[in-house]
């Protein structure tokens, strides 16, 4: 048996380049107490806290290789709500930067997200048209609601009214949804095209939705109170009015936005008092809704105006408030591009900020004064613009020294620092780079553009310093002659070009400093496009790739013809020779790579190593080991000897474009669609082919259900449970099946003998603790899922065990009593029909009233006993506990009165 070769692993370093992506939402976040300066933005799989007065990255929340679709801060700054495009929501911590808990509630990606007034509560929609209310507490789904047709684009709780969700959907409808009968009360069906936003505002008195036309529409919304009952005549009670519903929601008219194209977006800021929407075109339109006490003076303004010589009917007939007297609109922003989301933060001395994030990756702050009564002009503070590529990178390069990254983008160059991810210089370049070098010293850069120019940028400077005409179409490939003296340069017109490297003399004369020049020495004029050129090591051969699926050698140094390489069925996009100049690698548009020999151009192996077109092949420097990438956003590593894939690198979430290794070999870079630069560098860990493709094969198996996708209990068809069947709730399930079927072993045996390896690991001394341990260890967001996949005779057999579990563990009620809820919910009917449970039951219903009496004791007498304590050393230390707390409180309640105050005093003038 022979050795079995061994490898070094490549890990992720990080991901640069992207400030925010343009598929998910923008918020405030306050950290220490700092409001309005910090904002969280999506980044691809990451989510990211900005500092925007001094443009860093200040915090990063990272899951798996997921793209974020939605963010969501708690009401009290505390959490950060994230969705995925799986469907799934994270909760994290903004302190700790940790995952507090994962609610898996949806089949396809999240696309709105909103807590309740106390953050206790969090509704999420998806693109697989539910909405899913989970509890933040007790770190599970509550319900799902289902009745819209299309996808969700916003939800929100009503603050007035609890347990009410308004929703708004694809599928041109408005929903009021009770949370605790879990049905749809009221439904909104006037608008004739897609509601992509919905918006309350005023403490809930209005509801504003924005659609695909150029309107708002506003609605009143008004409590339903004895008060009010006998002022609506029967006649006049709109038609299909629910009987069962809290409140009334009226059309109150409509606000034409100046802005052309559909309302896209729709923001209210924490108290509701101003309204920003965007349409397509570059800029947000702002509306304040002003208090019941200034509607009240617009309305008798207005009325003065009015002829006095109208009919005392009449006159009695226009004093209601109109739209006009109760919306403002303010000053728009001019925005420099399309805006893809903002975030609205009105402070204390009346500074509205606005926080937007646009389709060219960056993030632009604005300030506006509402003090100013008119003409009050927006202002920029911050903006986060240097820190990333306008658009997709689409070639990168390494420098010698292994300490500098280029990029380059369809408007300009970037030099990052390897080690800390950051930029050192952008060049604009005027054009689309498609290729770029460093040259030998890495003080300059070769940039290859669509247009066929070749650009040489000046790195100390950051500029560029001489542009050649270089082809006259777009200039694929630029690559360094073996001798450092020069370089070879292929465009899509036919052509190789052969450089030398001039220092000449700079226009300030003889004397002034020499500058870098390229010199033109030879051309090679070829039948079809050139895609790639690579030059042997040795300086013998030059290889070229053209479009007509073959691949070209000749002889270096006199140009004639050598070899031919043909066997691809589409283009070779990329290759690379090895640093013996014994092999080499060619990449397709067939998705193949295939290795051939220099000496006599056979072919050694075909790989069918992507999914789609091979974008780049690179050697690892002084082996015969080479990465891959390609347009389904894998990176993989190859060897070219065993023709084995070693690993596959976490990719990018859409293509990757291409790739560069650094000289010494120890790290790699690549970039693609999503935007991101990743970095990899090689450790000292070594790695075994077997146990990598063991690894992958699990992945692989692991990523089915085992048991489908749907949960389905016999006699409950509609059964909607507020989460979906994940691989954690299949795992849940298999550890309960196995925890019982060892304790039954056990316990036949007499549980004298020595302890099972499983409980000997769970840490559990006898069978009760084994198996609450075991229901603990469960997520609590797939304890359900889990109880659902258990058979009946499981469940019979759980049931049995509660009632000693709950005599003799009182400290785990709580969880005994969610678990017997709900299998007592599930499998009602089978339970009721065993006679043989029957004293079981008997038992668990006299047991657990006993136990969640006691816990309901325990706990009002601490709370009591703590007031009391409370009380007692406020007295004696003259002092008050949790001062700043209580004022907050105090202040929240005040607040709060003063509002339905002004509530009260409106709806008596209105009546």
């Amino acid at each position: 048996m022979g050795l079995t070769k061994q490898y070094l692993a490549y890990k992720p370093v990080s991901s640069f380049n992207i400030i925010a992506s343009a598929r998910a939402n923008i918020s405030f976040v306050t950290i220490s107490n700092a409001t309005g300066r910090y904002v969280v933005v999506a980044a691809a799989e990451k989510v990211l806290v900005w500092d925007l007065r001094i443009g860093e990255k200040v915090a990063e929340f990272c899951r798996d290789k997921q793209e974020v679709t939605f963010l969501r801060t708690s009401p009290d700054q505390k959490h950060l709500a994230v969705g995925y495009s799986d469907g799934l929501v994270e909760l994290f911590s903004v302190e700790t930067k940790q995952s507090v808990c994962s609610f898996a509630s949806h089949r396809s990606a999240v696309s709105a997200l909103n807590f309740d007034l106390l953050g206790l509560k969090l509704v999420s929609g998806g693109l697989d048209n539910d909405l899913v209310v989970s509890d933040v507490v007790e770190q599970s789904g509550r319900c799902r609601l289902t009745g819209h047709t299309a996808p969700i684009t916003q939800c929100c709780f009503m603050q007035r009214f609890q347990d009410v969700v308004v929703s708004s959907s694809k599928d041109t409808q408005i929903k009021f949804w009770n949370i605790e009968t879990q049905c749809c009360f009221k439904t909104i069906v006037d608008h004739r095209t897609e509601v992509w936003g919905i918006v309350l505002m005023r403490n809930d008195d209005f509801l504003v939705c924005g659609t695909a036309d150029t309107q708002l529409s506003v609605y009143k919304i008004t409590p339903i109170t004895d008060a009010t009952v006998p002022v609506v005549v029967a006649s006049e009670q709109p038609e299909g009015e629910s009987t069962v519903s809290p409140f009334r929601c009226t059309a109150a008219g409509r606000i034409q936005r100046a802005g052309h194209g559909r309302t896209i977006n729709l923001v209210a800021d924490a108290n509701g008092q101003v309204l920003g929407c965007h349409g397509t075109d570059r800029q947000i339109e702002l509306f304040l809704f002003c208090s019941p006490e200034e509607s009240m003076k617009k309305l008798t303004k207005r009325m003065k105006k009015l002829d006095t010589n109208k009919q005392s009917g009449e006159e009695s007939a226009n004093r209601q408030l109109a739209l006009t007297d109760e919306i403002k609109r303010l000053t728009s922003i001019p925005t420099p591009e399309k805006v893809k989301s903002f975030d609205l933060l009105l402070g204390s001395r009346n500074e509205l900020r606005i926080c937007c994030t646009f389709v060219k990756n960056f993030v632009q702050l604005f300030s506006l004064d509402l003090n100013v009564k008119k003409d009050a002009e927006p202002e920029t503070l911050y903006a986060l613009q240097k820190q990333g590529h306008p658009s997709e990178a689409r070639t990168v390069a390494f420098s010698s020294d292994n300490l500098a990254i280029a990029s380059g983008s369809a408007e300009s160059l970037k030099l990052w620092s390897r080690a800390s991810q950051t930029v050192l210089r952008t060049v604009d370049t005027g054009g689309y780079v498609v290729s770029t070098c460093f040259v030998p010293g890495d003080r300059h850069v070769l940039v290859g553009l669509k247009t066929g120019q070749l650009l040489v940028v000046d790195v100390v400077p950051g500029e560029v310093i001489e542009c050649i005409e270089a082809h006259e179409k777009e200039l694929w490939s630029i690559v360094l002659t073996p001798d450092k003296h020069g370089c070879v340069s292929g465009g899509g017109d036919t052509t190789v070009k052969f450089w030398s490297f001039e220092l000449i003399a700079a226009s300030g004369g003889q004397d002034a400093a020499k500058v870098l020049s390229l010199l033109h020495k030879n051309t090679l004029k070829l039948e079809e496009t050139v895609l790639s050129v690579r030059i042997s090591q040795n300086g013998k051969y030059i290889a070229v790739a053209l479009l007509d699926t073959t691949v070209k050698i000749f002889f270096m140094d006199s140009l004639k013809f050598y070899l031919s390489l043909y066997g691809h069925k589409l283009p070779v996009v990329t290759m690379d020779i090895s640093y013996d100049s014994t092999l080499i690698i060619t990449g397709s548009a067939d998705r193949t790579i295939k290795i051939w020999g220099m000496d006599f151009g056979d072919c050694h192996r075909s790989l069918l190593a992507h999914d789609n077109t091979v974008t780049a092949v690179q050697f690892i420097p002084n082996t015969h080991m080479f990465f891959s990438c390609a347009k389904d956003g894998k990176l993989k590593q190859w060897d070219a000897d065993s023709f084995q894939k070693i690993i596959t690198l976490p990719g990018h979430l859409g293509e990757a474009h291409a790739l560069a290794i650094s000289p010494n070999g120890k790290y790699v870079v690549s970039c693609g669609s999503d935007r991101t630069l990743r970095l990899f560098h090689r450790t000292e860990e070594p790695l075994v082919l077997q146990d990598v493709q063991e690894e992958e094969r699990e992945e692989l198996e692991n990523a089915t259900l085992a048991t489908g996708e749907e949960s389905t209990v016999p006699g409950l068809p509609g059964l909607k449970l507020p989460s979906k069947k994940t691989i954690g709730s299949e795992k849940g399930a298999e550890n309960i099946l196995e925890c019982l079927e060892v304790s039954k072993q056990y316990e036949e045996e007499g549980g004298k003998g020595p302890l099972p390896p499983l409980m000997f690991a769970y840490s559990a001394t006898n069978t009760d603790d084994f198996l609450l341990t075991v229901l603990s260890r469960i997520r609590a967001s797939d304890l359900e899922e889990s109880l659902l996949l258990l058979p009946f005779n499981a469940v019979c057999e759980l049931l049995e065990r509660v009632p000693k579990l709950t005599t003799e563990r009182k400290d785990q009620t709580e969880l005994i009593c969610k678990v017997v809820l709900f299998l007592f919910r599930v499998h009602q009917k089978p339970i009721v029909n065993n006679q043989v449970l029957l004293p079981v039951i008997q038992k668990i219903v006299q047991t657990l009233q006993a136990a969640v009496g006691e816990l309901r004791d325990m706990v009002g007498t601490n709370f009591h006993a703590a007031q009391m304590l409370q009380r007692e050393l406020e007295e004696n230390d003259g002092c008050v506990l949790f001062r700043d707390a209580t004022k907050q409180r105090i202040q929240r309640d005040r607040r709060r009165k003063r509002r339905e105050a002004s509530k009260r005093k409106l709806l008596q003038i209105v009546k």
